[in-house]
């Protein structure tokens, strides 16, 4: 494997001819330039892995060129050479952006050690930046599969709020709909996406722990406490923190998440030092949180900050004509994981594929592609290959059995019969929202759109 390139400027001939000879030797390619300008031309054309460049420059100065290499990639890394006695400038370059800086006269093996170490640094530096441009790519818009109106309602919500500044979003929606794709989407296309994504399950921490992990804690705060711990939040700072099934949080905690809201800024466990963060917070959760507030098991001021922009992700039931789509793409991915070869979903397995009523969402329909590809070996995934759910309507998790329901040779406007049946179900909970949309076996926000749309709402509500 081939050594790394390094660029040397400094206008003094010997030392160049010095470290092109001893850099040559350890396997390194090596250019020179006793310019600036030349410098700058050969960093240009030759993209070298390091930069040892000398401050007093004849034409001009080494300062100038180390914010010229900076324009032309920030992440470059520099060594600069500096005569002694000339620290207090060469400290000056570190805040430019330089690495490190050696002052002449230098020995060539302190030198060859400073050089390996920033390059490793470089090289440290080009993986993690690869990782984030993987991370971009996979967490791209185009990651959420459907061409459903409802679907493209979410993506355009999405968009806007990765391109904002809004620093609370709340996800709601039931079990496998994708919440967390959608929060790795949002963070990924932000400005925020170079900066850290951290997840927490707020059902898996103990009560016990949850306020040091999460806001860390100082030396000698509790008894195991035997250094200082950063906590998630500050490990975050200028990214985005994800809260998942923040319904299960407790009540004590949620009054110190609020104030991190609201103040941007906590304080370690055992500190008295208030420390500032700039977070993105997304809270998600499968409960409707405005019946837990009602309960009590959630604070109302909190329920609010969060909402913000609340962003609803619908159940698979009510976005079917994805269901198609998704099993493709599941597909695909699981021949290129398991080096098979299957064509698709048959006619008869689509069919019971849009019938179905997938509790599970979207998580349950790629198991269930997963199990057939594991365990089958045919052309297309067939009807015996499915879990007995599936294959029976009347297993369906909904509830209910199948409704014997005949179609007038006349013909029947479909509209006017969900109008009908949102009426009734309003009617007969007597204008409770939630219950109705029980009785419909629909969200409440699903309910709510579609009272606005018929007009049981007004426009603004």
């Amino acid at each position: 494997m081939p050594k790394a390139k390094i660029l040397v400027v400094d206008d003094e001939k010997l030392l160049r001819w010095s470290l092109d000879q001893n850099l040559t030797k350890e396997g390194y390619t090596v250019f020179t330039a006793e310019k600036g300008l030349d410098g700058l031309t050969l960093f240009k054309d030759e993209s070298p892995d390091l930069i040892l460049l000398d401050i007093h420059l004849p034409d001009i100065s080494g300062i100038t060129v180390l914010e010229g290499i900076k324009e032309i990639n920030k992440d470059a890394v520099v060594v600069m050479i500096t005569a002694f006695g000339d620290v207090q400038t060469a400290v000056k370059t570190i805040k430019l952006g330089a690495y490190d800086f050696v002052e002449k006269p230098f020995n060539m093996d302190k030198l060859k050690i400073i050089l390996e170490k920033a390059l490793e640094t470089c090289t440290l530096r080009k993986e993690v930046l690869q990782f984030r441009s993987q991370l971009s790519s996979r967490y791209g818009f185009e990651s959420i599969i459907g061409q459903s109106p409802i679907i493209k309602k979410v993506f355009e919500l999405m968009e806007k709020v990765a391109r904002s500044d809004a620093s609370t979003v709340l996800l709601q929606g039931e079990s496998g709909t994708g919440k967390d794709l959608v929060a790795k989407v949002i963070h990924y296309q932000s400005a925020r996406g170079d900066k850290p994504f951290i997840e927490i399950n707020c059902t898996a921490l103990p009560e016990t722990l949850i306020e040091s992990e999460l806001f860390g804690y100082e030396k000698g705060a509790f008894t195991d406490a035997k250094a200082m711990k950063k906590g998630l939040f500050e490990l975050a700072d200028s990214g985005t923190i994800y809260l998942d099934e923040i319904a299960d949080m407790k009540l004590n905690t949620q009054s110190k998440l609020l104030k991190v809201i609201e103040n941007k800024a906590f304080k370690r466990v055992g500190g008295i030092k208030d420390i500032e963060v700039d977070l993105r917070i997304i809270a998600a959760t499968n409960k409707v949180l405005e019946e837990e507030v009602k309960n009590g098991m959630f604070r109302e001021d909190l329920y609010y900050r969060l909402k913000v922009i609340p962003i609803h992700l619908p159940p698979l039931r009510e976005r079917k004509e994805d269901i198609p789509l998704l099993a493709k793409y599941f597909i695909d991915v699981f021949n290129h994981e398991f080096r098979k070869n299957v064509a698709g979903l048959a006619p008869e397995t689509e069919k019971l594929f849009l019938e179905y009523n997938w509790p599970g969402n979207i998580r349950e329909l790629k198991n269930v592609i997963e199990r057939a590809m594991i365990l089958e070996n045919e052309e297309y995934i067939l009807p015996e290959h499915l879990p007995m759910e599936v294959c029976s309507k009347e297993l369906q998790v909904t509830g209910y059995k199948t409704v014997d329901i005949r179609l007038p040779m006349s013909g029947i406007d479909i509209e006017e019969v969900e109008k009908e049946l949102i009426r009734q179900a309003l009617d007969s909970t007597k204008g409770n929202q939630t219950k109705a949309a029980k009785l419909l076996n629909l969200t409440r926000d699903t309910l709510r759109y579609r009272m606005q749309k018929f007009g049981f709402l007004p426009d603004k509500e």
